[in-house]
């Protein structure tokens, strides 16, 4: 058992919600928060992820992600990262999906 426990909660509903992401988002996870991302966008106006609890994400994690933007776009929601961790924030400079997703430092600047 490792110390990090993975981890997804959705806080909030109506105008916004902020789906809380900790420990390893890999393919054995990934499934989990692509769903919470899109219960929440079914739920409210804006959704933000918030991932300064995250320690590594794989491919998986970043096609959830894109999907959650996506389908938020499809809609006309707001979707935003909230307090991208360093492990993250160097995955999505990869894929160069920093200058895709509109990354804020707080839960409040995702509301907009």
């Amino acid at each position: 058992m490792g110390m990090h426990m993975n981890d997804c909660r959705i806080e909030g509903e109506g105008d916004f919600a902020l789906v809380r992401v900790r420990g390893e988002v890999d393919l054995s996870w990934s499934q989990q928060v692509r769903k919470a991302i899109l219960d929440a966008l079914g739920k409210s106006r804006a959704v933000g992820v918030e991932l300064s609890g995250v320690s590594y994400m794989d491919s998986s994690g970043i096609a959830a992600l894109v999907e959650g933007f996506q389908t938020a776009r499809a809609k006309g929601l707001k979707f935003s990262l909230v307090a991208v961790s360093s492990p993250v924030r160097s995955v999505l400079a990869l894929a160069r999906l920093d200058k895709v997703f509109p990354l804020v430092e707080t839960a409040d600047a995702a509301k907009g």
